[in-house]
């Protein structure tokens, strides 16, 4: 139980370390690729509608810029009279309607009195009286002038652009024009971006110019927005607002080209939108894009949350390999510490049968002498029964069959302590020229009786030219008996066969034993000649076995290598190098 405890303690700090050493810098750099990213995208964002807006900020210009030029064509060509005629200009407005479209609605004449003396168009608008018209205390003022959209008499949204000249007996007088409010709006909605991006013109009192599919009152919050950036920011600066999100893009702002943008975000009626603004016409009007924040930015929504997938799934990935890593690093630690606890065991148990080995020579040394003599007393007690005074003795066959008896165990017994003896002096290191056939076969008829009890079949396939080598028979036989019993152990008691065969091949003696077990795993393969390594129960193997039959083969100059596929069976080969050539020499 406390060992258990202490491989899930293990396996928690495990996994705990390898998430967060893990998790530190994917979570860092994530935090700032992201912040970069998103603040990149933005500025990019707004950089984009500010070349958008600009660049129709220039169209527009130019349109009321030519048309206000095609006017003042009219007026320095033509005198006074000339354009009170009526048919004439009538004239002049088909040639202008013809050559661009309609844009001009229709043409007039206004005296410095503000009274319409002259009038071309599809109204009914001679002697209309412009005195208190907006429109007509601003031009009389100035040479040029361009109007704010407006109703008028026509109750139509329209404006007008005026250029204002001086008669020969000194009077001021306009020549007017109405420019076409659909054309002129079609020019400035065809500023679209993304599904809720559209552009607007208001003036300074942050009135509509132009037709908008949001709020009217929207313009005069955009206004007072643009104004308080205006009033507020240095020119140039670049303001974060980090508790609400908002980035404002001030660009540098020129009076003199008329070219101030200002960019930024906003909110209203709880819709977060963005804005960019630019002047037009000297700054009375306000050339507006606005823009939902959502559709704006939906890229960046739909890469952040795609960002936020990824971390997830990698974060998932992450916690499972610490998991699955640190479970598969436990279990090999707790498999070594099983692997050393039972090498400890077996270490003590191979000392336990040394030592028993070693007592059972010394038992078999000192009982041999009293069973000789109990032998020889038992004979001699058996050739006193000869003598003529116990021959006519009522059980004397009954001590004849007894001390036969006693003499014929006592041989037994002694044959039983002479081959514990031989059993130890087998270790003879001493090498000699050796007839591997011989030594195969002797092997095979000791090992008979447990194949037969197991039901294995030991097949020998002998080389009858097979050459001497040089060894020690004792070793040798050894190697041997420890790989037939152990293809035995392998086969179990299912049935099967094992197969020794001898050969010689480019100058070296082959011996192959071949069983059909159930073979070993390619992963304990290279494993199984290290000492004390078993894939048998505790108890049945010390895992010393192909250590010593590695040790012999290797000290003899030869070689051991083992083939296994689980399922089919296990194969070793020993090669022993031929007298006077080493393993080395073909």
């Amino acid at each position: 139980m406390e060992n258990k405890r202490y491989y899930r303690s293990l396996t928690r700090n495990m996994i705990t370390v390898m998430i967060l050493v893990s998790f530190a810098p994917l979570l860092l750099i994530s935090v700032i690729i992201g912040y970069r990213f998103e603040t990149s995208y933005r500025e990019k964002v707004l950089d984009h509608l500010d070349e958008l807006v600009q660049k129709h900020q220039q169209n527009i210009n130019i349109f009321l810029n030519e048309k206000l030029a095609y006017i003042k064509v009219l007026a320095n060509s033509y005198t006074f009279e000339q354009l009170s005629d009526e048919a004439f200009l009538e004239q002049k407005l088909n040639v202008l309607q013809e050559a661009y479209g309609g844009v001009f609605v229709d043409l007039g004449v206004v005296n410095d009195k503000g009274i319409q003396i002259s009038y071309a168009g599809a109204y009914k608008l001679v002697k209309a009286d412009y005195s208190q018209a907006e429109w007509f205390k601003k031009a009389i003022t100035r040479l040029y002038f361009i109007s704010d959209a407006f109703l008028g008499l026509r109750h139509q949204p329209h404006f007008i652009v005026t250029v204002k000249k001086q008669s020969s007996e000194q009077s001021a007088w306009i020549l007017r024009a109405t420019i076409d409010f659909e054309v002129f709006n079609s020019l400035v909605e065809s500023v679209r971006m993304g599904e809720t991006g559209s552009a607007f013109i208001i003036n300074r009192e942050g009135e509509l110019q132009t037709k908008s599919r949001l709020d009217p009152l929207l313009g005069k919050e955009l206004l007072r927005q643009v104004l308080s950036e205006e009033g507020g920011q240095a020119v140039g600066e670049r303001a974060e607002r980090a508790d609400t999100g908002l980035v404002h893009l001030i660009k540098t702002r020129n009076r003199i080209t008329d070219r101030d943008v200002v960019a930024g975000e906003m909110k209203s009626n709880d819709r977060e939108l963005i804005y960019v603004t630019t002047p037009l016409k000297s700054g009375e009007w306000i050339l507006a894009f606005l823009q939902d924040e959502a559709d704006a930015f939906s890229d960046l929504r739909q890469a952040r949350r795609l960002a936020i997938g990824i971390f997830l799934l990698g974060g998932l990935g992450i916690v499972i390999m610490a998991v699955v890593l640190s479970k598969k690093m436990v279990r090999h630690i707790e498999r070594a510490d099983q692997e050393k606890e039972m090498m400890n065991e077996q270490v003590i148990e191979a000392g336990k049968l040394a030592s028993v080995g070693e007592l059972a020579a010394g038992i078999a040394h000192e009982i041999n002498n009293p069973i000789a003599i109990m032998v020889e007393e038992a004979g001699w007690i058996e050739d006193l029964l000869t003598e003529e005074e116990f021959s006519e003795t009522e059980n004397r066959k009954e001590f004849g069959r007894a001390l036969s008896q006693i003499r014929t165990q006592g041989e037994r017994c002694k044959e039983i302590t002479h081959k514990l003896l031989s059993f130890a002096r087998r270790t003879d290191p001493r090498t000699l020229e050796v007839q591997i056939n011989e030594l195969i076969e002797e092997i095979i008829s000791i090992s008979e009786q447990r194949s037969k009890f197991s039901n294995v079949k030991i097949i020998m396939n002998l080389d009858p030219a097979l050459p001497e080598v040089s060894a020690s028979p004792s070793e040798v036989q050894q190697v041997f008996l420890n790989l037939i019993n152990n293809a035995i152990d392998a086969i179990g008691t299912g049935g099967g066969t094992i197969e020794v065969t001898t050969r010689t091949e480019n100058g070296i003696v082959v011996v192959d034993v071949a069983d059909s077990g159930h073979g070993i795993p390619k992963a304990i393969l290279p494993r199984i000649f290290d000492p004390f390594f078993t894939t048998k129960p505790v108890g049945r193997g010390t895992g010393l076995g192909l250590s010593i039959c590695f040790g012999i083969i290797k000290k003899l100059g030869g070689d051991i290598s083992v083939n296994s596929s689980v399922g089919i069976g296990t194969t070793f080969h020993i090669r022993f190098p031929l007298p006077g050539r080493s393993q080395g020499e073909r």
